[in-house]
């Protein structure tokens, strides 16, 4: 495929799309609503008087870069046909609207100032935050009622690492009308608040020690394979689920229906499926492509059991809608999904 041919990408489709390298996508921040969320990142920056705006770039997923002052933003945000393929195929695009485009930005701006000024190298940045360089855990067990962290992104992201309580931190400090003062009165995590307070005072128009950063995965050096990209993706969010889950179907279904005109289960969970994975996402902050990797596999194992049922449709998916959220929020905890016992 040339590149006369991929001039347009509205006009392509979903095969042709996953054919491209990142490279050949020749997509730009300029000129899209994502430059007017950096512009007014930068606002919010000024206002507090940090005299750094951190340089921002098309990156293959939100991130800022160990040790590295800049802010990588998803590909698929400067793109309309893009974003509604991630959202086709992960089923829902970070970072897709203002509101939580601007809450990203400030996490991330939140760890590129960090790096700019060596602020985590401070012994008192590490006496309330932890140390900077301890390992991120491949999984995290989080209290959501914990007053020690701020709450700002999804999942208490706070608790996850050091560096991400700071950037969760600043991010919530730096947000306008935030109240943090009101906000976090009594918490744990306000010293951190008052802290990131004083520190921002401490670097006052100053410049940063680090003003220059490397943009590491720029999608315009990338030569991977937007298929390529997806296969990796979705493996990493996929998870394999065991039959255990027959021991608890058995216990919330009823297998013993005979009725001609009873309901079979699983063409309940694949018409509602949607709809249980939205509401399981909104209470529980779950990734949705997660959600929905349970839901296919409940939906086969009651098609392979043969489940029926003869009460009101509603009730069956409130049952099940229930267990899923209660294997969602322990795999949330535990990093694994209930065994039975």
């Amino acid at each position: 495929m040339n590149k006369k041919n991929i001039s347009n990408l509205e006009n392509l489709t979903d095969e042709e799309l996953l054919a491209l390298r990142f490279s050949e996508l020749h997509l730009k921040i300029e000129d899209t609503w994502l430059q007017s969320c950096i512009q007014e990142l930068y606002q919010e920056l000024t206002e507090k008087k940090i005299n750094f705006k951190p340089l921002c770039y098309l990156a293959d997923e939100w991130l800022c870069p160990d040790g590295e002052p800049v802010i990588g933003i998803p590909f698929y945000l400067a793109h309309q046909r893009l974003k509604k393929l991630e959202y086709k195929i992960m089923l829902e695009a970070e970072g897709g609207d203002k509101t939580s485009c601007m809450k990203l930005l400030r996490h991330e701006a939140g760890h590129a100032i960090n790096y700019a000024y060596r602020l985590h190298r401070r012994k008192k940045w590490k006496d309330l935050f932890g140390p900077f360089l301890s390992e991120y855990p491949e999984k995290y067990k989080y209290k959501p009622y914990s007053r020690r962290y701020v709450i700002h992104l999804e999942e208490w992201y706070a608790q996850y690492h050091p560096d991400e309580d700071f950037a969760e931190t600043f991010a919530v400090w730096l947000a306008p009308d935030s109240n943090w003062k009101e906000r976090y009165k009594g918490w744990q995590a306000l010293k951190k608040l008052n802290y990131v307070d004083f520190l921002m005072k401490d670097i006052f128009l100053k410049d940063p020690v680090k003003p220059v950063g490397k943009k590491y995965w720029d999608i315009k050096k990338m030569k991977m394979k937007l298929d390529t990209y997806y296969k990796r993706k979705k493996k990493l969010f996929a998870e394999n689920y065991s039959d255990f889950h027959d021991f608890y179907l058995n216990k919330v279904l009823d297998n013993d229906v005979m009725e001609d005109n009873a309901d079979k289960v699983y063409k309940i969970l694949k018409k509602n499926r949607k709809e249980i994975v939205k509401d399981v996402a909104l209470s529980t902050g779950e990734k949705k492509y997660r959600i929905d990797g349970l839901v296919r596999k409940l939906t086969e194992r009651c098609k392979e059991l043969g489940f029926k049922f003869a009460g009101n449709e509603k009730e069956i998916i409130l049952k099940l809608s229930v267990y899923i959220t209660a294997q969602i929020m322990n795999f949330m905890y535990t990093g694994k999904f209930k065994k039975k016992r």
